[in-house]
């Protein structure tokens, strides 16, 4: 193709040889057919009823040179439509217009047509459905964004209209795109929604959507809590548990937050353990949670603190107080100081200086009631608690001392009271009622470690220890021990350095007993010292004397005792033992003693009432015949007829004389005597024989109508005479008995 070429041309006559002048010049431009183009608006996919338009251009001419004619299905001799002005072509379409569309352009000027553009697709289909969503599965939660989505899957260039409650064109709301923001729900936006899409002018509506509902319900809120406790310890498991109220386990994962810090990103699991939890976890702690089927979250729960201290550490104490007297009661409190929740605990007791367990319980106490002289000893406790198990420190010792009423020994202090001046000596002894072999003298003091006399701190000669010089490490208890493990009652011994004691009783005191208290400066004698006497703290009496007595002891005065100078200073504090009189106790054991004899001479009463019962129907079946002929002739005879009962050494006879009428009277007494003396036999030397002597006798009554009586006619009274010659050391006397 040639651009621009230049011609021109000049004329002759046939057979003459004129020539005419050249032409002016004519430039040629020859140039490429136009090939047209078919645009579809709009594009895609079309539905029934919508306007379409085709418009054909034709690249680099203008519209007015050119008219235009529409094919479809490639049939480019047969026109759908023709314009000689009009680039577009519209029209409302049916399915049946679906086709390839193409167009070309024909030069008004001399009829050149332009090349055919390519073939465009018009697709119609009936009018569409959209599909409205939402961005949540469940139910909306108040105060929490949700989106609605209008879905239309062909074609593009819509809008999108939105009704709530009602199917309202005036009252729709339109969006540029295919979704609808409600940033925070609220309880009027929950109800019926539709959506339908919309393009072209005028506007080609689809169908509405199906009925959305939508439900609101409150926002659940977390709620954070801690196991074992708020305030824990360093070492131990600590387990966060974040539960949704009303929210079900199972639709939701769970974050954590720290000091308003993430701690993890969203689980499945409602629990989060920190094992072996430090001081840097110490802090605030929240957690919420993300529901499963739409991401939506709860409120954050409220912050819960956890504080993570140093080692736990127990502390043991003893009520009403570690000095008792057998049989009182004595309860230990064991308690993790900073901490109350959740612990199991463990009693201990000390042993030659290791701790060996004696209970396990839920509960902060132990009771020992009553107590005896073996719970005399060293105490500790410790706790625990969680999975893995969790342990406290243990609790510092407490030792408990019990004082006994008559201890198999005592321990014998001199000088014989229980505060002591430094530099003095000091000699302890195990005195027993017996002997006192076996016995060593033990002591505890403040190290918390209990020693022999033995082990260095002082002289030992047989169970007694002496000490030359006393220092105030030998201040603390000390009593006798067995080697069976028997104790005295303990003695509290306190040294001191000061320069004024206490003289008070280093045994408990009985009750009703007087009791004097001295108050002893280092330099002087007690009749030249004022002394202020206290007990628990409150002063009791002033004596210029030095000493104060109480006359009579009640268990009322049990308590600390000091004694205070107003220049030289005051004294350490004593505890003052009371424990009950002997003869407090004594009746009991008396009444006691007295109603088991009792029972048991009942019982031997009802053997003898058996027996002589036995043997009285023996001898009234012997008797028989001989009363029966004495009846009935009426004869009495004075003489009583004698039966042997028992033959051998020991001989036993019985006389029954019997007086009244057996038929008719129920009420005959029997009356026995037994006579029992001692005899000398030649073949078998001094042996015993009893003869009994039973008489019978007729009494007299006057005839009267029978009444009943609570003494039947088997009644027997008998009185035993038991006579003992000079020598005899049998020793019984007389004794009368009544058996029914």
């Amino acid at each position: 193709m040639h651009h621009g070429l230049k011609y021109y041309c000049y004329g002759s006559k046939k057979w003459s040889q004129v020539v005419s002048p050249w032409s002016n010049q004519v430039t040629l431009s020859v140039t490429e057919r136009p090939k047209a183009s078919l645009i579809l608006v709009p594009t895609g996919q079309m539905f029934t009823g919508e306007n379409v338009t085709l418009r054909c251009d034709i690249q680099g001419h203008t519209d007015t040179e050119w008219r235009y004619s529409w094919y479809k299905d490639g049939d480019s001799n047969r026109p759908v439509h023709s314009s000689d002005n009009k680039t577009e072509y519209s029209f409302s379409v049916v399915e049946s217009d679906s086709g390839k569309y193409t167009c070309r352009g024909d030069r008004r000027s001399d009829s050149q047509r332009s090349q055919i553009s390519d073939a465009v697709t018009l697709t119609v289909s009936e009018t569409p459905k959209p599909e409205l969503t939402s961005s949540h599965k469940g139910a909306a939660l108040i105060g929490k964004p949700v989106v609605l989505y209008c879905k239309l899957d062909q074609s593009a260039g819509w809008r999108f209209y939105w009704s709530k409650h009602t199917q309202n064109p005036e009252n729709e709301t339109k969006t540029e795109t295919h979704s609808y923001t409600i940033s925070s729900v609220s309880v009027s936006d929950g109800g019926q929604y539709w959506c339908r899409a919309g393009r072209g002018t005028p506007v080609y509506y689809t169908h509405y959507t199906d009925t959305l509902w939508m439900n609101v319900t409150e926002s659940p809120k977390a709620v954070i809590s801690i196991n074992p406790d708020n305030q824990v310890f360093r070492g131990e498991t600590v387990t966060l548990r974040c539960d949704m109220q009303g929210g079900g386990d199972t639709e939701w994962r769970y974050s954590w937050n720290k000091d308003d810090y993430s701690h993890n990103s969203f689980s499945t699991t409602k629990e989060n353990t920190i094992s072996s939890v430090r001081e840097f976890d110490s802090g605030k702690y929240t957690c919420r949670g993300e529901r499963r089927s739409d991401s939506q979250t709860s409120e954050i729960s409220d912050a819960v603190t956890l504080t993570v201290s140093d080692r736990a550490q127990a502390a043991l104490r003893a009520s009403p107080q570690s000095w008792l007297s057998e049989g009182d009661s004595v309860t230990l409190s064991c308690e993790v100081k900073g901490s109350s929740t959740g612990w199991t605990f463990s009693w201990y007791r000390d042993k030659d200086g290791h701790l060996f367990n004696i209970s396990r319980e839920a509960g902060g106490s132990y009771t020992l009631s009553p107590a005896a002289l073996n719970h005399t000893g060293v105490y500790a406790c410790r706790a625990t608690r969680g999975k893995p198990a969790y342990h406290t420190q243990y609790s510092d010792k407490l030792p408990l001392w019990i004082t006994g009423v008559s201890p198999p020994v005592s321990l014998m202090v001199s000088p014989n009271r229980t505060q002591h001046f430094n530099f003095k000596p000091l000699s302890l002894s195990c005195e027993g009622q017996s002997d006192s072999t076996g016995w060593r003298v033990r002591r505890y003091t403040h190290s918390e470690k209990v020693s022999d006399c033995s082990s260095g701190w002082r002289s030992v000669t047989g169970s007694t220890c002496n000490i030359s010089f006393l220092s105030t490490s030998h201040t603390g208890v000390y009593w006798c021990e067995s080697e069976s493990g028997e104790s005295s009652n303990p003695v509290n011994i306190t040294v001191t350095n000061d320069d004024v004691i206490l003289d008070s009783s280093v045994h408990p005191v009985t009750e009703g007993d007087p009791l004097t208290l001295r108050c002893l400066y280092r330099y002087t004698k007690p009749s030249n010292l004022t002394a202020e006497f206290y007990k628990n703290g409150s002063l009791l009496q002033t004596q210029t004397t030095g000493e104060m007595t109480i006359r009579t002891v009640s268990k009322s005065d049990e308590g600390l005792y000091h004694c205070k100078h107003p220049k030289e200073g005051e004294s350490p504090q004593s505890w003052i033992s009371v424990r009950a009189s002997a003869a407090e106790s004594a009746p009991n054991l008396v009444g006691a003693i007295v109603g088991v004899s009792f029972a048991v001479l009942f019982i031997i009463l009802l053997i003898l009432l058996w027996c002589l019962k036995m043997k009285q129907g023996n001898k009234q079946n012997i008797n028989q015949t001989s009363m029966q002929n004495q009846r009935e002739s009426g004869a009495e005879d004075p003489q009583p007829e004698n039966i042997p009962l028992q033959s051998g050494v020991v001989h036993v006879y019985d006389t029954v004389e019997r007086a009244g009428d057996a038929a008719n009277e129920l009420t005959d007494v029997t009356y026995s005597q037994v006579n029992k003396s001692k005899t000398k036999d030649s073949d078998t030397g001094s042996m015993e024989v009893t003869y009994a002597e039973i008489e019978l006798k007729t009494k007299k009554k006057p005839k009267r109508k029978r009444e009943q009586t609570s003494v039947n006619a088997d009644t027997v009274y008998s009185e035993l005479k038991q006579n003992t010659d000079e020598g005899d050391v049998s020793g019984f006397g007389d004794s009368t008995y009544v058996f029914n």
